[in-house]
């Protein structure tokens, strides 16, 4: 960004005390910049947000009413580097509080005594809400009967629309908080009333993906102060604070396998347990044993113990026949896919012929594709170029550059037989 470039600028209404702010999200800001910005919200108690999007540019003016009231935000705690900097950085211009989901996870009390240690530091009381029960029944529950259903389940983003926007945020703003704010990386926009929710800056974090669940009603209520961000410059940020032991010590995707295998989970959590049976081609040749359907996803190569002279890959899981169905490579790809109970984030929903940005997974780089058909309850897609091991149980998320469109959970694709 050239230094002769104002991205800052307070003005004062003269007649009706009004305070504002010109801000240009699409530069780099220095923690300063930032800083000027938030305290002018130091001054309000009620905030509107006009953007306006033209190609490049975009500006966002923040007009706030005079007041010293300080709008109180709860966080959304995890003891991890994300979480830590969102609090210090919202600390500066905001009353906030601290919050730890309790969901009986076997690491929870070395996280609990950590958060609060954070907690000490940064000077926040934290607020433990229990979520054991709902999270086994929305969560747990939905993850083990996805695996009997022959799908490959993803629990971060039903865990995010029940739980953590869900419950866990119901139970942040009935303690008195305006907002909640978590470390994701993903940005919100409002457009005169058009909640949007677009891809974080840092195209290596972004999880946009996994927040395509959530409702505008969701989004309303919560702030992603990091989504301007990329992740080393969260680290430089709480190192700046004195907080110097975060490196090396990432989350993993799954929150509730520390220390234990999908399948062992799964045996423990699968009331009648998933016998063995038989492994078959695609023209229904049977040519081996599988040791339980829900050891396997579409697209696994290993772990089947199928000697050829070219690689057999999962392309089809059967639950109602036991049958674990593998093809070869050329197999696997899939020019059309349809999905399930659609979760549209715009005001005019998509339309037949139009055409998107869609990834079929978390870190897929993403594939253009026709919508062939809508209705209320689903849709199809019609890809440019086919796509490889699309998987029913995932989610399908579409964008319109780098905002998210909607999304719906994958059916059924229609592979080459």
């Amino acid at each position: 960004m050239m230094a002769s470039q104002k991205v800052w600028s307070p003005a004062l209404h003269p007649k009706t005390t009004f305070h504002g702010a010109h801000f240009l999200p699409e530069a780099r800001h220095t923690t300063r910049i930032v800083s000027l910005l938030l305290q002018t919200l130091r001054l309000c108690i009620s905030e509107f947000y006009d953007a306006i999007t033209d190609g490049f540019f975009r500006t966002i003016t923040i007009i706030a009413r005079n007041s010293m009231t300080r709008p109180v935000i709860g966080i959304a705690m995890s003891g991890g580097v994300d979480s830590t900097a969102c609090a210090l950085m919202l600390k500066q211009d905001y009353t906030i509080s601290g919050f730890l989901m309790d969901l009986d996870l076997p690491d929870f009390k070395a996280q609990k005594e950590r958060v609060q240690r954070l907690g000490e530091k940064i000077g926040i009381e934290i607020h433990i809400v229990d979520l054991k029960e709902q999270f086994k029944k929305k969560v747990l529950e939905y993850f083990t009967r996805s695996y009997f259903a022959g799908k490959t389940p993803n629990p971060c983003a039903i865990c995010n629309h029940e739980i953590k926007f869900g419950l866990f945020m119901d139970a942040i703003i009935a303690a008195g908080s305006e907002f909640a704010a978590t470390g994701h990386y993903a940005r919100i926009a409002d457009r005169q009333g058009d909640i949007s929710l677009l891809k974080g800056i840092d195209p290596k974090k972004d999880q946009s993906y996994f927040l395509s669940r959530l409702s505008p009603q969701q989004l309303q209520r919560v702030m992603f102060p990091l989504g301007s961000m990329i992740k080393e410059d969260t680290y430089r940020f709480v190192e700046s604070h004195g907080f110097t032991d975060f490196r090396g010590r990432e989350s993993q995707d799954v929150c509730f396998f520390t220390g234990t295998r999908l399948g062992t989970f799964l045996n423990q959590h699968l009331k009648d347990g998933m016998t063995g049976g038989a492994i078959v081609t695609t023209s229904g040749e049977e040519i081996g044993r599988h040791q339980g359907l829900y050891h396997y996803t579409i697209g696994q190569r290993r772990g089947l113990d199928l000697p050829h002279h070219s690689p057999w890959y999962v392309h089809t899981i059967d639950p109602d026949n036991n049958l674990l169905i593998v093809g070869k490579e050329d197999e696997l790809f899939s020019r059309t896919i349809r999905a399930r109970l659609p979760n549209w984030l715009c005001q005019k929903i998509p339309e037949e012929g139009e055409t998107y940005q869609v990834k079929t997974r978390s870190r897929h780089p993403g594939s253009v594709a026709l919508i062939q058909r809508i209705d209320t309850d689903s849709f199809e897609l019609l890809f440019r170029k086919p796509e490889r091991a699309v998987t029913p149980g995932q989610f399908v998320v579409l964008y319109k550059d780098e905002r998210v469109i909607g999304s719906g959970e994958i059916v059924s694709p229609s592979k080459s037989r």
